[in-house]
């Protein structure tokens, strides 16, 4: 294959998640053959090969809407590999939702397809920090009577994590921030709003939130039974990496 060739065949885009799917969008309505086609992240250089597709909003809330809608699960697939932020998993995610568009949901049991295997594996390992943190997650009380929790997640999953949480304490005012990307989630009782923040300062806790946290580590000290002890299988569940932020740890 010439260069030519090559580089017909070859999709960029802005890095952005609207990005990515406005080219997926793209490629999947102008091109005969999808799983022919390569895309990837935009090179910092004005003469990157191949056609850059520019961000378009729209088509891109249009074909993840679509997508949700007759695939969910194929749909989740896809957003949890977005959340992973891995380099070089564009072209797997595009040929992915092509496969599913011509297949149909079942494309999830392709495992022994290479783009299905790899979106496949990446989205569960996205999924169980997803629900590690659903139950690690800790809410501390603040001064003014809101909830802050901090987090230091593998990958990117403030979205995820939040949605559920306004379910789950849907009758409180919190924040969650991600303390690794400087990310912020703040939930009013009404409306779950995203954000960056570049400097933070972990706010004074409510004398109440000092009682329980006393209360809490006296508890779990008590509860503790020497002889069952099992630090491989606690690791094993509840990684180190996560205890920073866990009261009873701390």
């Amino acid at each position: 294959m010439n260069d030519a060739a090559l580089f017909k065949n070859l999709y960029r885009y802005d890095g952005s998640t609207e990005g990515l799917l406005s080219a997926v969008s793209h490629i999947l309505r102008h091109e005969e053959d999808p799983e022919s086609i390569e895309l990837r992240q935009q090179e910092g250089t004005l003469f990157s090969e191949g056609v850059f597709i520019a961000t378009d909003p729209v088509r891109a809330d249009e074909l993840i809407e679509r997508f949700s809608k007759r695939f969910p699960y194929n749909a989740r697939d896809l957003l949890y590999c977005i959340y992973a932020e891995r380099e070089g998993m564009e072209t797997p995610l595009l040929h992915y939702i092509h496969l599913v568009a011509r297949h149909g949901a079942g494309v999830r049991a392709y495992l022994t397809h290479p783009d299905v295997h790899a979106v496949q594996s990446l989205a569960k390992k996205v999924g169980r920090e997803v629900h590690r943190f659903k139950g690690l997650l800790r809410f501390s009380m603040l001064e003014d009577g809101s909830y802050l929790a901090q987090m230091e997640p593998d990958f990117n999953i403030i979205q995820p994590v939040s949605r559920f949480f306004t379910r789950r304490l849907g009758d409180q005012n919190w924040f969650i921030y991600d303390v690794k990307r400087s990310l912020v989630s703040r939930w009013d009782r009404s409306a779950l709003e995203f954000g960056t923040l570049e400097s933070f300062h972990t706010p004074e806790f409510s004398a109440e939130e000092h009682e329980v946290r006393a209360l809490w580590k006296t508890f779990f000290r008590h509860v503790s039974i020497p002889d069952r002890k099992n630090e491989r299988l606690q690791k094993s569940n509840m990684p180190m990496k996560y205890w920073k932020y866990l009261i009873e740890k701390s």
